[in-house]
């Protein structure tokens, strides 16, 4: 059973897991989150203002006219007694301060790459590398294509056999249910 028993009540509640999904600008993590979550999603999306000309790169989503400032929540009950909460993180760096209390108690993360711009997932790589924070590189296929396939992309980040590098579309529930398999499956064998 997954339920835990409360020290203060005495009653049984359920078990939670987080898994925190992370990755550059604009690269699909609130739509990933949304697309899964069982209730209505808790989004920090702000409008775009002019602090963001010449920082945030909008080349590839010129209709992108929000950004996440502090988080995304949602829920899923994997289980009567089990609950998976996914959070998504800011993107640009200027909100990284963040990280630490968004991933603190996270059994692992998903790391949502657009190919397109591949250097904006160096640094979510290297700060879960460095805390050693199990995680799944996860290739978003905007327009439905993937212009590169996953051994490229390996080379290309450096990253290592065992870290599982998958393919994903953010819009669709079911692909985003088998990258969460993915990096629950990956934890375990790393554990």
């Amino acid at each position: 059973m997954a339920s835990v028993l409360s020290e203060v009540t005495g009653e049984v509640v359920p078990l939670a897991v987080k898994i925190v999904v992370a990755g550059g600008f604009s690269v699909g993590k609130t739509t990933f989150v949304k697309s899964i979550s069982e209730i209505a999603p808790v989004t920090t999306e702000a409008p775009m203002t002019m602090a963001s000309v010449g920082v945030d790169d909008r080349a590839l989503t010129p209709g992108k006219t929000t950004t996440t400032v502090a988080m995304d929540f949602g829920r899923i009950a994997l289980a009567e007694d089990l609950l998976l909460y996914l959070f998504g993180t800011p993107g640009q760096d200027r909100f990284w301060f963040m990280w630490d209390d968004l991933v603190r108690g996270a059994i692992g993360a998903v790391v949502l790459l657009d190919t397109r711009r591949i250097e904006d997932c160096f640094p979510a790589i290297d700060w879960f590398e460095s805390r050693g924070v199990p995680f799944v590189v996860a290739i978003n296929r905007f327009d439905g294509k993937l212009p590169h396939d996953t051994n490229e992309v390996r080379e290309a980040l450096g990253i290592p056999e065992h870290v599982p590098i998958i393919e994903t579309d953010a819009r669709e529930k079911e692909e985003v249910k088998m990258a969460l398999v993915s990096l629950v499956g990956h934890c375990l064998a790393v554990a």
